[in-house]
């Protein structure tokens, strides 16, 4: 398991600035001449401003199909890392690498950040770490200053912090396997460029991770329009006990199996196993990894996806019920009122909730 990361006591005071065209539109690469340095009074608010975004963020790890070392990231943040070559210099070829990768039309130009960061704390102690940072998006502000003994407002534009829209936190540790990597990009994995082709990440996986991720898939699906039990009518009453019917299977082992969870959860059913291994595929395609099919399992975090369980029934009366993961199949009674000419729902109850 990845240790915990102290950000407190971080600081950054060496910037690489860039402005990254798109080359498609013959939007040009401006570089840094000069490293810019943060000054004394703003270090700590421009360092935890910048490392804000990372805090809850999956790890990664750099990585190369035929070598690590041909992953041009991963060698320029090793080259600055052991002082082999100047920041300046590193950096630049950074946003040089990144303007070469942003060749696709929908690719938007942006201000680039490429900053040194110390003092970030984890279990074995103080390290480094080089932060990149890309923001798309310029947001006008007001600013109020002093002149003259008289205040006066003025408008400007800048990068908001909360808005920034993509960036990785390369940690200076574990080199030989890539050093883990904390990465973001607010378009989502259908613009993958950021992590597959300017980076060349892969998720570090574990065992908390993998539980997760699929625990939660499995709840997806048989909620889920592809799973068997929307047939039934598109009943959440039949869906949600077979989301449950997957938790009890999590719940009840320490270690998933994908053929006994086909077998028991999926029921050998050929039509429902190819849904979820396909519905499983566009997932793994989406996230840009594949997900294990053996591992241990955590039980904590199915406390988390234990949540998702459940659903909304809806009526045309204008009724609606909710059902929650404690929902008990026992608990509703189906029936239809030949004088009404109309279907009915009986619910079942020992105490009512205030």
């Amino acid at each position: 398991m990845p240790s915990r990361i102290g950000f407190s006591k971080a600081t950054a005071d060496e910037v690489v600035l860039a402005r990254v065209g798109n080359p498609l539109h013959d939007e040009p690469l401006e570089t840094s001449r000069e490293i810019c340095r943060i000054g004394e009074t703003d270090r700590d608010l421009f360092s935890q401003l910048i490392l804000k975004p990372f805090r809850s963020q999956a790890r990664y790890h750099f990585g190369h199909h035929s070598s690590l070392d041909k992953n041009e990231t991963y060698t320029c943040a090793r080259a600055i890392f052991t002082g082999q070559e100047s920041f300046l210099e590193k950096g630049c070829e950074i946003a040089r690498r990144l303007y070469a990768k942003s060749n696709h039309p929908q690719i938007k130009s942006g201000d680039l950040c490429i900053v040194r960061v110390s003092n970030l704390t984890l279990e074995s102690g103080p390290t480094e770490a080089l932060c990149i940072l890309k923001s798309e998006t310029v947001d006008p502000f007001l600013s109020i200053s002093s002149h003259q003994g008289d205040l006066r407002i003025t408008t400007e534009h800048g990068i908001n912090p909360d808005r920034i829209d993509k960036g990785c936190l390369i940690l200076n540790v574990h080199e030989d396997s890539g050093y883990q990597v904390l990465t973001f990009d607010r378009a989502g994995a259908h613009a993958r460029f950021w992590l597959r082709d300017f980076l060349g990440v892969r998720l570090l996986t574990d065992d908390s991770l993998l539980t997760n991720q699929v625990a939660g898939l499995a709840v997806s699906f048989l909620q889920s329009d592809e799973s068997p039990a929307a047939r039934e009518d598109g009943d959440v009453s039949e869906q949600t006990m077979a989301a449950k019917r997957a938790m009890s299977f999590f719940e009840n082992r320490n270690h998933f199996s994908m053929q006994e969870f086909e077998e028991e959860v999926l029921r050998r059913d050929p039509a429902m196993v190819a849904k979820f291994k396909k519905y499983k595929a566009s997932f793994e395609e989406e996230q840009g990894h594949p997900l294990a099919d053996d591992f241990g399992i955590t039980p904590k975090e199915l406390d988390l996806v234990k949540k998702k369980v459940g659903g909304v029934m809806k009526f045309d009366t204008g009724v609606e019920v909710r059902l929650l993961p404690e929902f008990q199949e026992t608990a509703l009674e189906r029936g239809y009122d030949e004088t009404r000419g109309m279907g009915y729902l009986k619910i079942f109850f020992n105490s009512k909730e205030s």
